[in-house]
């Protein structure tokens, strides 16, 4: 019994079948291109990966509206290849890693790039900058069973028909063993875990009305739209000045 309705349980599409992938948890991998890490000015091939994570209901649908978010003035593009675990635990050694990977996705890490410019300033979290509502786009679920565990394949974005991004998977710092490896020494991973492995350069600014097209060699492909009406939520300084009455001092 709860004391309001329990919240529906996120998941995604799985290709070629009626039955869903239940979400658990959403952990992405940082700095896991190296050109991308330049770009950002960051140092690439660091010994250890760098991990943060979005909450489970971000998720956003093949061909759903993506609102554009509260807050920001640069919501930012980030493709990357996802994995869907099937299986978990803590402290998977590399070799076993692909045992507990169901299948594979092509996904966006939407980013508020203002946000985590000025979070770094600080030294502070990413979590505004990362983690809000709607920031994971995601492709239907391919299942391994017939795609394999592919160690190579393009990865490639477009907006509004212009290629902006793309990289071969094999270019990964941390390849798709080293990041699962890599995460159950700090997380116990569970089935329905979803892992966002990073972006290659490229990275850039989408704006309101903008149309974009993901894909992952020819296992996965994602189509949406940033919505022109903003977001529901916490209103932005602006917005609750421009609403404000005159006098009011907002």
């Amino acid at each position: 019994m709860y004391v309001f309705p329990a919240p529906a349980q996120p998941s995604v599409a799985i290709r070629g079948s009626a039955l869903r992938f239940p979400v658990h948890r959403i952990h992405c991998v940082g700095r896991n291109y190296a050109e991308h890490a330049k770009e950002m000015g960051s140092v690439a091939g660091l010994e250890n990966p760098t991990f943060f994570s979005k909450p489970a209901d971000a998720v956003v649908a093949d061909g759903v509206d993506v609102p554009y978010p509260p807050g920001t003035t640069n919501l930012h593009f980030e493709v990357e290849l996802v994995l869907a675990l099937s299986g978990g635990g803590s402290g998977i050694a590399p070799e076993r890693a692909l045992d507990h990977v169901y299948g594979y996705a092509v996904g966006l890490d939407l980013t508020r790039r203002d946000l985590q410019a000025a979070a770094k300033a600080r030294g502070g979290p990413w979590d505004t900058a990362k983690g809000f509502d709607h920031s994971a786009p995601i492709s239907a679920i391919a299942p391994a069973s017939e795609v394999g565990h592919p160690a190579h394949g393009l990865l490639w974005l477009e907006v509004n028909g212009q290629r902006r991004q793309q990289a071969d998977i094999g270019e990964m710092i941390f390849g798709v063993r080293e990041c699962i490896a890599e995460l159950s020494k700090w997380y116990a991973l569970a089935p329905g875990d979803l892992i966002y492995t990073g972006t290659p350069a490229g990275v850039g600014p989408l704006q309101r009305g903008d149309r974009f097209v993901a894909g992952f060699a020819d296992i996965a492909r994602l189509e949406g739209r940033i919505a022109c009406a903003q977001a529901r939520g916490v209103m932005t300084r602006r917005s609750r000045a421009e609403r404000a009455p005159k006098g009011s001092g907002l």
